[in-house]
């Protein structure tokens, strides 16, 4: 680096940055950091040795993932990076097959309203705003995901919720909600 403050790496390290250093342009000084916590996992030795052997070109995206496996691996030692994409990946089934409930269940009482119209019976509506009617509509019974309503994620895997969006406002014709067929009943 020369003649300016050694990069995190090397002050850390407490060693002279040199000009070619293989730290310095990834691990600045105003974040120490950075570079403490991928030493703490990976060892100064390794970063180096990965660092040398890759092109420059990639080398900056080899360090953010250094730095996102390394901290990972500090919030969870046991699976890392791989329990956060494990736990995504069954959050993104599970709400797969509650949409697919959803939808069966809209399926059902657009069938309903069908038969309810070509048999001449009044329809009744029901607006989609009220969270209560929404739940009631869709609920199969079983509840496949009362976990995953709220979205909340672990606090160990720093991810925040989606939360719930009340703004989407529909209007369903059924014909009795009371009266509702369900595919999972």
């Amino acid at each position: 680096m020369g003649g300016s403050s050694p990069c995190a790496s090397c002050k850390l390290l407490r060693r002279r940055c040199a000009k070619d250093c293989v730290f310095a342009p990834y691990f600045p000084p105003d974040d120490p950091h950075k570079f403490a916590i991928v030493h703490k996992v990976f060892g100064a030795s390794n970063v180096s040795k990965m660092l040398q052997e890759l092109p420059v070109h990639q080398r900056s995206d080899a360090v953010s993932s250094l730095v996102y496996e390394a901290n990972a691996r500090m919030r969870d030692p046991v699976y890392g990076c791989v329990g956060a994409i494990s736990f995504l990946q069954n959050q993104v089934s599970q709400l797969q097959m509650q949409l697919a409930v959803a939808e069966a269940e809209i399926l059902c009482i657009q069938m309903q309203q069908n038969e309810q119209a070509a048999a001449g019976l009044p329809t009744t509506q029901i607006s989609m705003d009220d969270s209560d009617e929404r739940s009631r509509l869709l609920s199969t019974g079983n509840s496949i995901s009362s976990n995953f309503m709220s979205n909340q994620f672990p606090a160990q895997y720093g991810l925040q919720g989606f939360g719930n969006s009340s703004s989407a406002s529909s209007v369903v014709m059924i014909q009795d909600p009371l009266k509702r067929e369900s595919l999972w009943t």
